[in-house]
């Protein structure tokens, strides 16, 4: 007879995992499951065990995964969404309504990657519908009652009743190879986003102060474009700290540009939610808090 192992899988060791993971640390992980570090800690070294193998390595600058540990989220990820559906299914204490939510496109990736599958998982009876637009756009559709909530920049718009989510990184970005000019009365070549855009404010405003001329010779409203435009060295641009990739190399006062203002980046919310739909939105926004605050979508979007 074949002996079959007793050994299982606990559901909340398997949250804790993803958890970590998904913050990078432990003591963000504990914040968002309302733990003690070492009571996490622990969690992990217990599931290791079951597991007999390592899933993460601690290191100066928090957790990372190893490649038993990157393989057992994906299917963790999974799991849950499973067990959290098949959850709200039977017990009937899952959400309904409906959510429109935004978003900059520079943050789909990690979104939808991770938070919006979870939220959906968690909550199968709820339609979600999501847009990606420049933040501009996102506060006249929130002013519109358009959308029920979006996550936005703090330009080039003033919308008010924000909640502060995390602080943005804009920096002056060039092609890895591009050697800037020297004139200082010639003009610059960027690759803009549309009036929209904060960032594309953010580059003007700084180049208005010092009385730099510039010429726009790539404009477009997708971020993808304009990193190509950047790294293929058609133009230097402003992007995100987080966004600058090895084609890339960061500009500054050395090659005579101007300090960017800084941006925020926060929650806000329609004036004009429905009723029935009040519960989900609630309960989308604070699982965008647990994971943004302070630390923003970057882990493991890129």
């Amino acid at each position: 007879m074949v002996e079959v192992s007793s050994a299982a899988l606990d559901i909340e060791l398997l949250r804790s995992f993803q958890a970590v993971a998904q913050q990078g640390s432990l003591a963000g992980a504990a914040t968002q499951r309302h733990r003690t570090v070492s009571a996490l800690s622990m969690q992990i070294k217990r599931l290791e065990r079951v597991l007999d193998t390592r899933l993460m390595v601690r290191g100066a600058r928090g957790v990372s995964l190893t490649p038993a540990g990157e393989s057992l989220l994906r299917e963790v990820r999974a799991l849950l969404r499973q067990h959290d559906a098949l959850m709200a299914r039977f017990t009937g204490r899952g959400l309904s309504g409906r959510v429109l939510f935004g978003m900059p496109e520079d943050y789909a990736s990690a979104m939808v990657g991770e938070v919006l599958p979870e939220f959906l998982a968690q909550h199968p009876d709820v339609l979600l519908e999501t847009v990606t637009a420049p933040s501009g756009e996102l506060a006249r559709l929130i002013e519109a009652g358009e959308l029920a909530m979006a996550i936005m920049l703090d330009r080039p718009h003033r919308l008010q009743g924000g909640e502060p989510l995390w602080k943005t990184s804009p920096v002056w970005v060039a092609g890895r190879e591009v050697r800037m000019n020297e004139v200082a009365d010639q003009a610059l070549l960027l690759a803009l986003h549309t009036e929209q855009c904060p960032y594309r404010a953010l580059a003007l405003e700084a180049l208005e102060r010092c009385q730099r001329a510039w010429y726009p010779v790539f404009t477009s409203s997708s971020i993808h474009a304009v990193e190509t435009a950047v790294a293929s060295g058609l133009a230097i641009s402003v992007l995100d700290r987080e966004r600058v990739s090895t084609a890339m190399r960061i500009l500054g006062e050395a090659e005579g540009l101007p300090p960017l203002s800084s941006c925020e980046a926060g929650l806000y919310f329609s004036k004009r939610i429905n009723r029935d739909s009040r519960q989900a939105v609630d309960a989308l926004a604070t699982m965008l808090r647990d994971r943004l605050i302070k630390r923003g979508p970057w882990h493991g979007d890129r």
